[in-house]
């Protein structure tokens, strides 16, 4: 079963959509802004992804900077914690298949879980 956390107005997450159709797989659809993932799951993403926290955020939205998150005090679970309020952060599209996670960026990227 493959997912997409997915932003329809972004170009590179329709972008990654495309690649999947073409490739004959109809995700699950998760439009992450309005159903962002918890914690646990953000957690778990970024450990197969091997990225941190801040790796995997927008740094140029708003909050990024509201809430000072290029303090480099703030924990792990804080990032995380941030990202969960304010999905925006949230680097898109993240596609997980199986056990493996792959951030579309460039949309190519999921071609390696496939």
């Amino acid at each position: 079963m493959t997912t997409i956390y997915h932003n329809p107005r972004c170009s590179k997450s329709r972008a990654t959509m495309k690649i999947l159709e073409e490739k004959g797989i109809r995700p699950i659809i998760v439009e992450y802004l309005a159903t962002p993932p918890d914690a646990a799951t953000l957690d778990s993403f970024l450990t197969r992804l091997g990225m941190e926290p801040r790796e995997l955020m927008r740094k140029g939205e708003a909050p990024y900077k509201e809430l000072n998150l290029k303090d480099t005090t703030k924990s792990r679970e804080e990032l995380i914690a941030a990202m969960v309020e304010n999905p925006i952060l949230i680097e898109r599209p993240i596609v997980v298949n199986g056990e493996k996670v792959a951030l579309g960026r460039p949309p190519e990227n999921v071609l390696d879980i496939l």
